[in-house]
């Protein structure tokens, strides 16, 4: 099964621009989670829903690497949570911005 993850910065700014480019890769909406809060707070509960799906040989799709957290340690973390799992993850950019 492939899913995506969005994450934006707060309840104001637009998840559309991530979704879009998921959905061109194939994603189906259903499967595409999106959070509305902060890096700074490690509550997102629709990742905890995602990584509660994720199973053996799924795959995860991000924009990009820095939307699984905030700083390294955080990002890394998240990326150990999924392959933990032995699902694989892809990113279209890879970049802390």
């Amino acid at each position: 099964m492939e899913y995506g993850y969005v994450r934006v910065s707060d309840r104001s700014q637009n998840p559309d621009r991530q979704i879009r480019e998921l959905r061109k890769q194939g994603i189906e909406q259903k499967n595409i989670f999106v959070d509305k809060f902060s890096g700074k707070t490690c509550v997102r509960p629709a990742f905890k829903k995602l990584l509660n799906k994720l199973k053996e040989n799924d795959v995860l799709y991000v924009t990009s690497f820095d939307r699984l957290g905030r700083n390294y340690k955080e990002t890394t973390d998240k990326w150990f949570e999924i392959t933990k799992k032995k699902s694989r993850y892809r990113s279209f950019r890879f970049s802390f911005a």
